[in-house]
C-alpha cells in the first residue's frame, strides 16, 4: 500500500511518501526495461504462453469505439474496458458519483441533477499472480512522518481495503498498460463503487436487466461514465441517471491550512503520527480552492501587489436557467471578487454562461463547477463541493438551484419588508426586484462552495435600533456583517425610517475570512503558518463584526447570539419591532393577494407565513431563557467560553412570551381574513387549512415544551450555581409564568377558549416532562447521531427553508450538518435534578390556586379547573 505521510511537527517538510516497493515478479517480469529490444520480445512471447491473457487485438477489436484520456475507455459492442497506464498504478484517484437525471419520485424528495452523493478515494493495484486489478480504498485522515519508527506500525494498522476487483483481459499494445472489463460496476450489477439506492435510503439494489451504461468520456485528468440505474420497491419502478467521475489527483497534494474554530470554514480531519509525540496530533484542514500566484508574479504578490492566480475559480451557469435570472446569479458569484482581493488576488473568481454547443462540455464533468438549475417544487438552494480529502482542496463545486426557491424569497420579502417597500406587496414581483434577492442567494451559496460555513452569530453585531437607521445600514450594508448568516431581510425597520439597504450582502466578516483562508505564503508546511494565521484573528478578537457564531441544533439552541433568521443584538427588542410590522400587514393580506376571480389560497398561505414569522420571533426569544453566550477563547485572550444571558434579558424574554405569544394577541387570532380562508399549509398530500384555535393550541404547546425542556432548566441551574442571586433561576421563571398564565384565575375572572387551552398546555407540559425525567434511564450515547441517509452521505450545505419548523410545511434546517455544531452537554441524572422538584412544586401551587377558584360561576371555567385538578392529582399520585 502507498502510505500517506504528512509531516507531524512544525520543522517537518510537508510531503507525501509513495515509495512502497511494487511487485514486478511473476508473469510480468518482461515489463522490466531491457537494453535489447529483441530480448524483450523473446521474453514477451515466452511469458504469454504461461498466461490466459488474450492478445490486445482479440479484446480491443476493430469494432471498438475508444475514448482516450487519463484512462482510455473502449466500447466493444456491449462491453466496456478501461485501459490503465502502469504509471497510474498506486496513484490517488477520487471517484465522484453525481445525479444527472431523475424521475418524479426522486425529484419530490429533493434529489436532483447535480447532487454529489458519494465520493471515494481509490487506488488501482496490479496483482501479477492472480492477474487482477484491485480497486482499493483508504482514508487519508491519518498519516505518519516518513523515516520515524512509528511509521512501520502505521503501515500495519492503516492498510487499504479492497473494494472491487477486475480480471485482467490483456496487456496494452506496448505492454505498458492493462486492460480490464468494467461493466459490472456501472451497469448496476455491483454497488461497490456506486451505492446509489442504498445512499438514497431506498430498499433493494439496481435491477440489472433494467439498467445500462449510457455514455463514456475520457479527458487528460478525469474519465466519466454515465449509467441508467433502475430499482423496484413496493411496486414502484424508479430509474435514475448517474455520472461517475474518476479524477486523477495531483501526486503532490495542495499544502493544507489548519482550521481555527474562530473562523467558520468547513474542514477535513487529519491526524498525524510521529516519534516525538506524547499524544496523537489532531488537526482540521481548511476546505478551500488552490489559489497560488504564477511563478513570475510571486515577488510582486509577496510585496502586496494584486496578481491573478495560476488558475481562476470559474463557475458556469446552467443553460436551463431562465434568462432573466442568469445575470443576477453571475453577479452573486462575481461579488466575491472583493473578498479575494483581501487575499491578494484579482480576477480570482469568474462567472460564465455554460457553452451550449460544445460537445466536450458536460455539467456533470468535475472539471466544471456548475450552478445547476433544477426544475422542481423544492423551495431550496444548496452549495456543496468536491474535496480532495488529503489536503482539503476544493476540486469542483455544484450549486443546486431549485426553481421554487423564489417562492421562499417572495414570502420572506413580502412579510418581512412589505410595510416599508411597496415593491414587495404583489403576488408576483417585478423581475428587477426578484433578481436582487436571487443575487443575494447566489452569493450565499457561492460562499459555501468557497468553504465558508454559516456564521449565525454575525447579525448580533448590529444594534437593533441601528437597523432602523438609513445612515448606518447604507454604511454597513445589508442586515449583518456576513452573508453567511441567515439574516434574511430587514424586518426591524419601520415605515418612515427611510431604510433602503434591506438585503443581506457580502460583509466585513466574509472579506476577512476569505483573506484568512486564501492568503498565499511561501512557507513549506502548515505548521509554519500558524503564528501568522493566529495574528490575523488576534487583530480583530474584540470586534463583534469579525465574530463567528456556529450554527446550532435547532431543537436545542443554546446561544441566543447565534440564531437562524434573527436580526440585531436583542431578540426581544427586534421581535417587538417585527410584530409591529406584522400587525400592519394582517389587515392588508386580502388586498395584497387579490386576484379577480381567484380563490383565497394565496391569502391563506400568506397568513400562514405571517403566523410562521410570529412564531419564529417567539423562538428567538425563548432561546434567551437559560441561554448561554458561547465563544472559542484561546490562550492569551481574555474572552470567556460561557457567559449566561443577563438576568434582565431573561426576565424580559418571559415577559415578551406572556404578552405576545402565550396571551395570543387578537390581531392574530381574530383576523378578518379568517372569514374568507383559514391559514393554509402546503404538504405532500395537498394544502391543509388550519382552524385558528387548533393551530395556536399546537404552537402554544411547542412553546411550553421548549421552555420546560430539561437542557434549558439544567443550564439555568448551572447559572444559579455559578452566579447565585445574579442569575435568572428556574424558580424566577416558574413564578413569572405562573403570574402570567394564571393572571385571570388569580383575579377570579372568566377564561376564554385561548386562556383555557393555554393553561392546559402548560400543565400538560409540566406533567409530561416531569414524568419523562422520572422514567427508568437507559444507557445512551453522549450525542445522538442522525440516522438519515441524506445526512450521512450528502454534503448538504444549505437549505433555504422558509421556517425551521415542520408546522409550516418546510424542511427542518440541516445546514452545516451536525458534525459542525457545538456540543455543550448539560443533560444527565435528570431524576435527581432540581428541575423535577420545581415542576412538581409548580403543579402543587397550581392545584392549590384552582381549588380556591372552584366557586366561579362560569361553567366552562369551573369544569376546566376541575379537570386540571384531577390531572394534577393523578400525575402526582395524590389522593
Amino acid at each position: 500500500m502507498t502510505v500517506c505521510i504528512l509531516g507531524g511537527m512544525q520543522e517537518q517538510a510537508y510531503a507525501i511518501n509513495s515509495n512502497q516497493q511494487k511487485s514486478e515478479a511473476g508473469i510480468f517480469k518482461f515489463l522490466k526495461k531491457k537494453d535489447k529490444k529483441v530480448e524483450n520480445e523473446d521474453v514477451k512471447d515466452t511469458e504469454k504462453k504461461k498466461t490466459k491473457l488474450k492478445n490486445y487485438d482479440e479484446v480491443i477489436t476493430t469494432e471498438a469505439i475508444s475514448k482516450h484520456g487519463v484512462i482510455d475507455i473502449h466500447r466493444v459492442k456491449k462491453d466496456y474496458y478501461f485501459e490503465l497506464d502502469k504509471n497510474l498504478l498506486e496513484r490517488d484517484f477520487l471517484l465522484v458519483n453525481k445525479i444527472s437525471k431523475v424521475p418524479t419520485e426522486i425529484n419530490e424528495l429533493g434529489f436532483n441533477k447535480g447532487i454529489n452523493y458519494q465520493n471515494l478515494l481509490i487506488k488501482f493495484e496490479l496483482d501479477t499472480i492472480l492477474e487482477k486489478v484491485w480497486v482499493k480504498t483508504y482514508k487519508a485522515t491519518y498519516s505518519s512522518k516518513e523515516g520515524d519508527a512509528i511509521t512501520k506500525s502505521f503501515e500495519d494498522n492503516y492498510i487499504s481495503s479492497i473494494r472491487e476487483s477486475f480480471d485482467l483481459s490483456c496487456l496494452g499494445k506496448d505492454s505498458t498498460s492493462y486492460v480490464f472489463k468494467v461493466n459490472k460496476v456501472f451497469d448496476g450489477s455491483e454497488k461497490s463503487l456506486n451505492d446509489l439506492f442504498g445512499i438514497l435510503g431506498m430498499p433493494g439494489s439496481a435491477v440489472t436487466n433494467l439498467s445500462k451504461i449510457n455514455e463514456v468520456k475520457s479527458f487528460p485528468k478525469n474519465a466519466l461514465v454515465k449509467s441508467l440505474l433502475t430499482t423496484k420497491a413496493e411496486g414502484i419502478t424508479v430509474s435514475v441517471e448517474v455520472t461517475t467521475n474518476i479524477v486523477l489527483l495531483d501526486e503532490k497534494p495542495m499544502k493544507p491550512r489548519f482550521a481555527d474554530k474562530r473562523v467558520g470554514f468547513f474542514s477535513t480531519k487529519q491526524f498525524y503520527f510521529n516519534d516525538d509525540q506524547q499524544a496523537l496530533e489532531n488537526r482540521e484542514l481548511v476546505t478551500r480552492w488552490r489559489l497560488e500566484p504564477k511563478e513570475e508574479d510571486v515577488k510582486r504578490y509577496l510585496a502586496g501587489e494584486l496578481v491573478e492566480p495560476q488558475k481562476q475559480i470559474v463557475y458556469y451557469v446552467d443553460p436551463a436557467t431562465p434568462a432573466q435570472w442568469r445575470q443576477a446569479i453571475k453577479d452573486g458569484i462575481n461579488d466575491w471578487q472583493v473578498a479575494f482581493e483581501q487575499a491578494g488576488f484579482k480576477n480570482a473568481i469568474i462567472a460564465k454562461d455554460a457553452p451550449v454547443n460544445d460537445p466536450d462540455f458536460d455539467g456533470d464533468d468535475v472539471r466544471y463547477s456548475m450552478v445547476t438549475y433544477a426544475a422542481s417544487s423544492q423551495a431550496n438552494a444548496m452549495g456543496p463541493s468536491v474535496v480532495d480529502p488529503r489536503s482539503g482542496e476544493i476540486i469542483e463545486a455544484d450549486i443546486i438551484w431549485w426553481h421554487n426557491v423564489m417562492t421562499a424569497l417572495q414570502s420572506w420579502i413580502r412579510i418581512q419588508t412589505g410595510v416599508i417597500d411597496s415593491r414587495a406587496r404583489a403576488n408576483k414581483f417585478e423581475d428587477e426586484h426578484m433578481a436582487h434577492a436571487i443575487r443575494f442567494v447566489s452569493s450565499h451559496e457561492v460562499g459555501h462552495t468557497l468553504g465558508l460555513m454559516h456564521n449565525m452569530g454575525a447579525s448580533y453585531a448590529y444594534p437593533v435600533d441601528s437597523l432602523r437607521s438609513k445612515t448606518y445600514t447604507d454604511k454597513m450594508g445589508g442586515t449583518a456583517p456576513s452573508i453567511m448568516d441567515y439574516a434574511r431581510f430587514n424586518y426591524v425597520a419601520q415605515p418612515g425610517d427611510g431604510v433602503e439597504n434591506i438585503t443581506p450582502q457580502i460583509g466585513i466578516y466574509d472579506i476577512f475570512a476569505i483573506g484568512w483562508a486564501y492568503k498565499w505564503n511561501n512557507k513549506t508546511n502548515p505548521w509554519d503558518e500558524l503564528n501568522d494565521q493566529t495574528a490575523m484573528i488576534r487583530k480583530h478578537e474584540t470586534d463583534p463584526l469579525y465574530h463567528y457564531g456556529p450554527q446550532q441544533d435547532g431543537k436545542n439552541t443554546i446561544d441566543p447570539s447565534a440564531q437562524s433568521e434573527d436580526l440585531g443584538d436583542n431578540s426581544m427588542h427586534a421581535s417587538r419591532y417585527g410584530l409591529k410590522n406584522l400587525r400592519r400587514i394582517v389587515p392588508q393580506v386580502e388586498s395584497w393577494t387579490y386576484e379577480e376571480g381567484q380563490d383565497y389560497e394565496k391569502a391563506g398561505k400568506m397568513m400562514m407565513g405571517i403566523i410562521g414569522q410570529w412564531f419564529t420571533y417567539a423562538n428567538h426569544v425563548v432561546t434567551n431563557v437559560g441561554g448561554v453566550y458561547l465563544d472559542q477563547p484561546v490562550y492569551g485572550e481574555r474572552k470567556a467560553a460561557y457567559n449566561h444571558v443577563e438576568k434582565a434579558k431573561q426576565k424580559d424574554a418571559i415577559k415578551f412570551l406572556l404578552d405576545e405569544v402565550i396571551d395570543i394577541p387578537e390581531w392574530l387570532t381574530k383576523a378578518d381574513i379568517y372569514n374568507k380562508t383559514y391559514p393554509i399549509k402546503e404538504s405532500p398530500i395537498g394544502d391543509i387549512e388550519y382552524a385558528p384555535t387548533t393551530l395556536f393550541r399546537d404552537l402554544h404547546a411547542r412553546i411550553f415544551y421548549s421552555l420546560l425542556q430539561k437542557e434549558r432548566l439544567l443550564r439555568m441551574l448551572e447559572n444559579e450555581a455559578k452566579n447565585g442571586d445574579e442569575a435568572y433561576t428556574v424558580a424566577n421563571m416558574m413564578n413569572d409564568l405562573h403570574k402570567g398564565i394564571f393572571k385571570k384565575t388569580i383575579k377570579g375572572l372568566k377564561l376564554n377558549v385561548f386562556d383555557r387551552q393555554s393553561q392546559k398546555n402548560f400543565i400538560d407540559a409540566l406533567i409530561i416532562t416531569q414524568n419523562k425525567a422520572m422514567e427508568k434511564t437507559t444507557k445512551k450515547t453522549l450525542h445522538a447521531s442522525c440516522s438519515c441517509s441524506l445526512h450521512k452521505h450528502m454534503p448538504v450545505l444549505c437549505d433555504y427553508s422558509v421556517r425551521n419548523d415542520k408546522m409550516f410545511g418546510e424542511k427542518v434546517d440541516s445546514d452545516d450538518s451536525k458534525n459542525f455544531q457545538r456540543n455543550v452537554f448539560y443533560s444527565t441524572m435528570n431524576r435527581v435534578s432540581d428541575a423535577v422538584s420545581m415542576k412538581r412544586g409548580e403543579l402543587m401551587k397550581i392545584r392549590d390556586l384552582l381549588k380556591k377558584r372552584l366557586v366561579i360561576k362560569d361553567e366552562a371555567t369551573r369544569y376546566h379547573y376541575n379537570d386540571l385538578i384531577m390531572r394534577i392529582e393523578e400525575a402526582l399520585n395524590l389522593k
